[in-house]
């Protein structure tokens, strides 16, 4: 019997060494990231529940719903910032984190069309923008290159997070709402207009 005992710790340690392989790092960026995906119900569930006199807990609900979305636009910034710093960038977090960015905006923008703070068309028109760069870069990954994000995508994003929290605020304020639908624009046109530059890049790298 004595003679089977290194067999079965070489199993046992041949089953540890796998089992860390297959372990998910979840480190303080990822945990960031995945915790952004887990307010994204909870904004919803703000903004489209119809609270007795618009109050959460005393406090106007297009507030709350503002601060949800702000905190989860922070974090969009924290997660990549603390990876970096941190040297803690991973293949989960980079697949994550612009999941989390498209079900904040997706579920952000959706709720505020219901709300009929936004029209639809142009929610169509942004959210069909994210899915065709989506494919564009997948194509791109596929082939072994990367196509990084550009300053235009960049600012696409930051007039996407400053429309939606203009008009959750300005639910009940309509000068609010009104310069939230003009940033709103702002960010359809160069959503379309960084569509037109991720296709010239795509072509480029892949010619």
């Amino acid at each position: 019997m004595t003679r089977h005992r290194p067999n079965c710790a070489v199993s046992i340690q041949q089953s540890t060494v796998s089992t860390r392989h297959l372990a998910i790092p979840l480190n303080l960026p990822n945990a960031i990231t995945i915790g952004r995906i887990f307010l994204v119900p909870l904004l919803v569930v703000v903004l489209l529940t119809k609270f007795e006199g618009h109050l959460i807990l005393g406090v106007r609900k297009e507030f709350v719903g503002a601060a949800i979305f702000g905190l989860s636009a922070l974090t969009d910034w924290l997660d990549g910032y603390l990876a970096r710093r941190r040297k803690q960038v991973t293949p989960l977090g980079q697949f994550m984190d612009p999941l989390a960015d498209k079900l904040l905006i997706t579920a952000a923008l959706v709720s505020l069309v219901q709300m009929d703070l936004a029209q639809s068309w142009m929610v169509v028109v942004i959210l069909g923008r994210e899915i065709y760069v989506t494919v564009l870069r997948s194509l791109a990954q596929s082939r072994g290159v990367a196509i990084p994000a550009s300053p235009l995508g960049k600012f696409k994003m930051v007039s996407q997070v400053t429309a939606i929290l203009l008009l959750i605020l300005g639910d009940h304020v309509p000068v609010v709402a009104m310069l939230g639908r003009v940033v709103l624009w702002v960010a359809m046109i160069t959503a379309v207009a960084s569509a037109f530059d991720y296709y010239k890049r795509f072509n480029g790298v892949i010619s």
